[in-house]
């Protein structure tokens, strides 16, 4: 990346760490991935209501946050779509896992990011 995170264009605010706030963001930046946030979001209740904890439901929107931070940030986004797909199409496990690491790092530096 040419610039620093904190110096790219933001297609969007960053949302509110809420459901309501994470998925209306999402409509705007990332559309396609709305089934499976709504997938993640009934999984995670299910789990809440049979533990009786809150935790998943705290982890849903921690995980989605960090999502929507790196969907916001095109530069971001696009480093981490490219990185995600060369991993997946890798010829070798080498190269594989170099741009897996890659997809980790934007992920857990957006992970950080919003979550502290």
């Amino acid at each position: 990346m040419s610039r620093a995170a904190s110096e790219e264009t933001e297609l969007i605010p960053r949302p509110d760490r809420t459901p309501a706030a994470l998925k209306a963001a999402l409509t705007v930046v990332a559309p396609d991935r709305l089934a499976e946030m709504v997938e993640g979001r009934t999984g995670a209740m299910a789990e809440a209501i049979t533990t009786g904890s809150v935790r998943p439901i705290r982890s849903f929107v921690a995980h989605w946050a960090a999502v929507l931070e790196i969907e916001r940030l095109p530069v971001t986004a696009r480093a981490y779509h490219r990185s995600n797909h060369l991993a997946n199409h890798a010829a070798t496990v080498e190269e594989c896992r170099r741009h897996a690491v890659t997809v980790a790092e934007l992920y857990r530096a957006a992970f950080a990011t919003v979550n502290g």
